[in-house]
Order: structure tokens, then sequence, then C-alpha cells
């Protein structure tokens, strides 16, 4: 992959490019604070930005920003922040990933292999800390019956979106619901379309924030 690194720290950035360069992976370009690894990104069009949460201009905010603009550009947020706030206003904000910049290498490089799939780095630590939040978060607000919103989720949808909340792939999900990969596939469009989001990782979010899995 074509990989865009935005982080503060020089000699973090220059360890991450040679790591990086090892797997065979480009880095095109080096930004040391939000507003660059913006003008960077929409200039290089990377497949991937790896994003600092905490630096000048704000990794999240530079986030929101690119998910406007740019879209088909994969961010995901390397940091050292253990904050759920963080966690959830990164993935609200568009990114397809949360990592931490304590994970083992091997562990790194199955997240990026995975982000070249099209699917969410989201470490199984960091999953378990989703999944318990949303469990803290207590049971949706009953609506009257005859008042569903068109884009509630189906049962299906709900079981696809919890996989996808437990950090599982397309075909994990498959095989737990006994379905084809393509069936998921399609229900997953069908999620994305009804919460508006824009990424796995951003309806995950949204599925924790909004008590989308209330038997979770």
């Amino acid at each position: 992959m074509r990989i865009l690194l935005a982080d503060d720290h020089a000699l973090f950035r220059d360890g991450m490019a040679s790591l990086l360069g090892a797997w065979d992976h480009e880095v095109v370009g080096q930004a040391s604070d939000g507003a660059t690894a913006v003008t960077m990104a929409r200039a290089l069009r990377p497949d991937l930005v790896l994003m600092d949460v905490a630096m000048r201009g704000g990794g999240i905010t530079a986030t929101r920003e690119l998910g406007a603009t740019t879209p088909e550009v994969a961010i995901v947020m390397l940091t050292a922040s253990e904050d759920l706030d963080d966690l959830f206003a990164a993935l609200k904000a568009g990114a397809r990933g949360y990592l931490l910049k304590n994970l083992e290498s091997g562990e790194l490089r199955s997240m990026l292999d995975a982000v070249a799939r099209g699917e969410a780095a989201i470490t199984p630590a960091i999953a378990a800390r989703i999944i318990a939040e949303l469990a803290r978060g207590g049971q949706p607000t009953a609506e009257p019956a005859g008042a569903r919103d068109p884009d509630r989720l189906t049962e299906r949808e709900v079981e696809v979106l919890r996989g996808v909340v437990e950090g599982l792939r397309n075909k994990e999900i498959a095989a737990r619901l006994h379905v084809s990969e393509n069936t998921v596939k399609f229900h997953l469009r069908n999620i994305l379309d009804k919460l508006h989001a824009q990424s796995r990782a951003e309806a995950a979010a949204r599925a924790v924030r909004e008590g989308l899995l209330p038997d979770a």
C-alpha cells in the first residue's frame, strides 16, 4: 500500500517508515501536524494514512476533514491514547481503525493487511473495550408500535453489525451466521447506508454510542 504517516515525532515517523518499507509498503509522505496531513493526503491520494491523535491541528479534526473530501483514502489512528472519548470520536470522524502504539509489530502488520482487504483495523483488545462500553450503555429507548424508522436495522443486520463490533472479518461473520460471504457484504452495504456511515469502524462506533445491539 501507499501510506502517508502523520505524527509529530520525527523519530517515530522514521522508524515506522523503515518498518513499512521492510513490509513492501511505500511511504509516500510524512506530516508533522494535522493541517499538513490533510494537504498531503489530498495531493498524494495514498491508500492509507496512519494518523496520530494528539498532534498540532488534531488528528481527529484532520480525519474528519479528509473524510468529507477524500473518503476513498483510508485513515487509521495510530496513537498512544487509550481514552475512550478519543477512540469513539475518531471512529465517528471516519477512521477505519484505532491502533495503539504499544502493539507488537506482527499485530500491526496483520492490521495493515486487514485494511488492504477493506476491513477495519481494530485489535481484539480494542474490540473488547467497545463491547464493554456497549454493555455499560444500557438499553435503547423503546419506540411506539407502528413507528418503525425505515432506516432501522433488521434482525439479521443487527447480527452482522454485532460481528463488526467484535472485530470479525466477513468470512468469520458468514460462518457464525451460516450464510455466504456475499450475503454478509450485502447486509453490510445496507447497514452503512442506514447508519449513514462511511466505514465499518464508524458503523461500530455508532452501534456503541446509540445502543443498537441491545442483546450484546
